[in-house]
């Protein structure tokens, strides 16, 4: 069973809350599953089948990231989506200690596969295994339309621009239109809130910094990473994943066919194979 909660954390310029969401029983160690941009998203629209599927295994932990959901949408948030993901970051460091963790998996979609990056380059000790899908933060890749529409949503902030953005994550729409449907409607529920779309244009201000990863800080990761992507993603592309795959030196790439961006909801079985082998060092 899912329960949701508050909790309160301290980084520079103030104080922030998250709405965390978890199954699983408490313990030194968790698995921190951290979604991916794009308007109306939050934790459990991204995690919440892996989470309630695993939550007999480990301490799943999915947050709505700072400037998304029911979490904090700073006033005064930076702008650009690489200054507000090292604020998300450190976001998310605080939030661990403020759960008592040892020790912390990370699971991170597109975004928050750029989040899981910032989080171990800063407190490398603090962070176990980790899985990177559909990752964002690669260097010369080219700007999908997918990925433009998802930018410029409050453009045309309507359910029909956001059903068509959901339709482009997906490798075969008609198997999966009764999900996207259901997200849909979740997540409209945000895209109305003011507050959301602040954060939304903070991050994607076209003027802001963006952070990219170089092959030199990637090399100096030791952790074990896993790289999953859709091989038929359209929002990033796959050649993003095999960059860190090269990169990062112990890391591996699993390659999916017929899958999209959204690995998780498109494949689950194949994604929970894929990161308790991870987590449980059996891959």
């Amino acid at each position: 069973m899912i329960t949701s909660s508050d909790v309160a954390v301290q980084v520079r310029g103030g104080d922030l809350t998250f709405r965390l969401h978890e199954t699983g029983e408490r313990g030194p160690e968790a698995v921190l599953f951290l979604h991916g941009s794009g308007p109306g998203a939050t934790g459990l629209s991204n995690w919440e089948r892996i989470i309630t599927d695993l939550g007999h295994r480990y301490w799943c932990l999915a947050p709505d990231q700072i400037g998304f959901g029911d979490s904090s949408h700073p006033a005064d948030a930076p702008r650009g989506m690489g200054p507000f993901n090292e604020l998300r970051a450190e976001a998310l460091l605080a939030l661990v200690d403020a759960l008592g963790l040892e020790k912390v998996h990370l699971v991170g979609n597109s975004m928050g596969g750029q989040l899981a990056l910032l989080m171990t380059l800063a407190r490398p000790h603090l962070i176990g295994r980790i899985l990177l899908m559909g990752s964002g933060g690669a260097p010369d890749m080219p700007v999908s339309p997918g990925l433009r529409h998802l930018r410029e949503f409050y453009a045309n902030p309507s359910t029909e621009s956001l059903k068509e953005l959901l339709g482009e994550f997906v490798y075969d729409l008609e198997p999966m239109r009764d999900t996207v449907d259901r997200v849909v409607a979740e997540r409209m529920a945000y895209v109305n809130r003011e507050d959301v779309r602040r954060s939304h244009e903070a991050s994607f201000d076209p003027d802001g910094a963006r952070r990219f990863f170089t092959p030199e800080e990637l090399a100096t990761l030791t952790h074990e990473v896993l790289c999953v992507h859709g091989r038929d993603d359209r929002i990033i592309p796959v050649e993003a994943s095999r960059y860190f795959a090269a990169a990062i030196p112990n890391a591996h790439l699993y390659v999916l066919g017929r899958c999209g961006h959204w690995t998780q909801i498109e494949h689950p079985r194949i994604f929970e194979r894929l990161l308790t082998g991870l987590v449980d060092g059996h891959l």
